[in-house]
């Protein structure tokens, strides 16, 4: 056995963005250090959070090995003050595979910040692992729910793997930082179990909230290689309980006790998350407000509820 514990957090409460649907612009009140416009910094109320989650986060019993964040600024923001309450003790690694869920669209999503730059730049301190190589990186044109399940399934076979093989055999737990829908996806993925309608909340994502799931044991299995394509991912069986690397059972879900408000802002999928057809162009697509608040799997596409 190497990895026996995974711990699952949300980022904490991020300042808002805007996506103009009829032009695939975003747009954000609350201006990132990355520049990137739904790549939004946590609003004050999130880094009280992420303060809060940090306390929580260093008494966990097993302690935390390994973070692996989403390379979304509000990801590592969210953990910044957790690393340093850990006094160094962890290594820390950023995954687009665990990164933000973004519907199927005729226009590209922007990129987050390069590996370079989160390092360099905005959190030198996290002292992020350089030689790290991420899963995979999503495609720019978003993803349907089953793409983003195996999406999911195929970056933790990956971490699950290559943490296994760093371990020794000895018991390791590591944090992984990600967002609401990729949460939900990645409980999923280690229990094994896919509901027949994939708006059952069955993992609960509020922000900074802490998810905590256990290995069962079994085979540890060797992990894919660095540069899969869709039918590699398919290919990786998770569903009718098996789990990846596992099965894993949760024994903590949504956990808030920790935050002085309580659980907040927790979502679920309301229905397929696209953007219309992509082929047919910007001119099919159904044109949202500016005052509609998007992203973190809110209100992207038709058929989900307004979450402001």
């Amino acid at each position: 056995m190497a990895v026996k514990t995974i711990y699952l957090t949300r980022h904490a409460f991020r300042g808002s963005y805007t996506l103009n649907a009829s032009t695939g612009e975003y747009h954000t009140n609350s201006p990132s250090p990355t520049n990137i416009p739904n790549d939004p910094p946590l609003a004050a109320y999130g880094v009280q959070q992420s303060r809060e989650l940090a306390t929580a986060l260093a008494k966990l019993d097993p302690s935390i090995d390994f973070i692996y964040s989403s390379p979304f600024y509000r990801c590592l923001q969210t953990i910044e003050p957790a690393v340093q309450t850990l006094s160094g003790i962890v290594t820390v690694r950023v995954d687009n595979g665990i990164g933000e869920f973004y519907g199927s669209a005729p226009f590209h999503h922007p990129l987050p910040a390069s590996l370079r730059l989160l390092s360099t730049e905005f959190f030198p301190s996290l002292r992020i692992d350089p030689s790290y190589t991420p899963s995979l990186v999503p495609s720019t044109s978003g993803e349907t729910i089953a793409q983003l399940h195996d999406r999911v399934a195929y970056a933790l076979n990956h971490i699950i793997a290559s943490v296994d093989a760093e371990s020794e055999g000895r018991d390791t737990a590591i944090l992984i930082c990600t967002h609401a829908a990729t949460l939900i996806a990645i409980g999923r993925c280690l229990t094994g179990r896919m509901p027949e309608h994939v708006s059952e909340e069955d993992f609960l994502a509020p922000c900074a909230g802490v998810t905590k799931f256990v290995r069962r044991g079994g085979e540890v299995k060797e992990g894919p290689g660095k540069d899969p394509n869709a039918s590699e991912a398919q290919q990786l069986e998770w569903r009718s309980g098996k789990g990846i690397q596992g099965p894993w059972d949760c024994i903590m879900n949504g956990n808030c006790d920790h935050l002085a408000g309580g659980a907040e802002r927790s979502w679920h999928f309301s229905g397929e998350e696209t953007f219309g057809d992509a082929e047919s162009g910007p001119s099919e697509l159904r044109a949202k407000s500016e005052e509609t608040e998007w992203g973190e799997g809110d209100d992207i596409g038709r058929g989900l509820k307004t979450k402001l």
